[in-house]
């Protein structure tokens, strides 16, 4: 994985997260139309080198106060999906989206980064509420799987952590307390209720809506974009060989306000009743348990 330093927003190469020395600090937020690339950066680290200036001093605000801030915290390293994957390399591409959930997890905290909530808003709750980083994909998996996450505002002043806002978070994103708050694995919320969790979130390319999905699921696919509707097939399937969940086909009517966020839902294909077309169709399912195992039988209502 390529981390960023913190000291001068340069890329750096490690094999794997568990290798970076005094561990590393991770970026989730809302993407941009001018996000600086991996190959920006670097562009950036030649220009900085031939003219003896800091490449820190020269990257967006967004990068920059990121690393800043990691740096009063004490870390060296940084990592931020804008930059720090070659996206032009189709097996990079591919190992960082099946790695992502890990690297998150590992990470020794994570900036949830909210550009539409100011800190001095004076209904700094409801812009808390209503922040699009809520509506996203991605970042379901970022809110998750980090054992310490900071949501961070517009001008990057921490507005608290998820431990301590979780009673909020809950009510925003229908995710049960204990999975915020880390008192339960993810292998015993039910298949159903997991994908509850992204029936109204988005992402800019449909198959990112299964992709994103991959870590809460514990699984990878090969990633290969263009392929539309087949890559949720593909995630079901996966999860259908790996699960014992029935819930998986446990799917039925979206509420009628329910936003059509790729146009794809087997409610209205009455030739495909056992997967779902989209996590949409799972919408209702926030309730639905998982069958206790034979290892364990104290599974409880979420």
């Amino acid at each position: 994985m390529w981390l960023l330093s913190t000291d001068r927003a340069e890329l750096h190469f490690f094999v794997s997260p568990n290798r970076v020395n005094g561990g590393y600090a991770i970026l989730s937020h809302v993407w941009g139309d001018n996000e600086q690339s991996f190959q920006d950066v670097q562009a950036i680290r030649k220009s900085a080198e031939e003219d003896g200036r800091n490449p820190r001093d020269l990257v967006s605000a967004k990068i920059r106060e990121c690393c800043l801030l990691a740096e009063r915290h004490g870390y060296k390293w940084v990592w931020n999906d804008t930059c720090c994957i070659d996206k032009s390399s189709s097996a990079e591409l591919s190992e960082a989206i099946n790695s992502m959930f890990l690297w998150y997890s590992q990470a020794d905290i994570c900036y949830a980064y909210l550009q539409d909530v100011p800190s001095d808003a004076p209904d700094l709750d409801t812009k808390f509420r209503a922040s699009r980083w809520y509506t996203r994909g991605w970042t379901l998996q970022e809110l998750i799987a980090p054992d310490l996450l900071i949501f961070v505002s517009a001008d990057w002043e921490m507005i608290g952590g998820r431990a301590e806002l979780a009673s909020s978070v809950t009510e925003i994103t229908k995710i049960p307390e204990h999975v915020l708050r880390k008192e339960i694995s993810l292998g015993r919320i039910s298949v159903a209720q997991r994908m509850s969790w992204a029936a109204r979130r988005e992402t800019t390319r449909m198959e990112d809506r299964a992709y994103s999905l991959l870590g809460i699921f514990g699984i990878s696919l090969p990633i290969l974009y263009g392929e539309g509707p087949q890559a949720f097939q593909r995630l079901q399937e996966e999860i259908m060989r790996t699960s014992i969940d029935p819930s998986l086909f446990a799917w039925g009517p979206q509420s009628p306000d329910t936003p059509k966020l790729d146009g794809y839902s087997n409610l209205a294909r009455p030739t495909a009743w056992l997967m779902a077309g989209s996590p949409s169709d799972f919408e209702n399912c926030a309730a639905i348990l998982a069958l206790p195992t034979r290892r364990d039988h104290s599974i409880t209502a979420a």
